[in-house]
């Protein structure tokens, strides 16, 4: 389970681009955001690093 902040996430819009882009790369990968605290957690394989690779690549930050 790999829980991340993404401060730059402001809207609903922002929240399906990133869940969009985690599901892209990693279909099997069970995606919950919580955008009043700006966390991203993702039930997945992937490492870590993969992840916030894929979130800064649809052009957010994570902290």
């Amino acid at each position: 389970m790999i829980e991340l902040k993404v401060p730059s996430m402001v809207c609903d819009g922002c929240v399906e681009t990133i869940t969009k882009a985690i599901k892209t790369h990693e279909p099997d990968a069970e995606v919950n955001i919580e955008l009043d605290s700006k966390k991203v957690t993702v039930d997945t394989q992937a490492s870590v690093e993969s992840i916030k690779q894929i979130i800064t690549a649809v052009g957010h930050e994570v902290e």
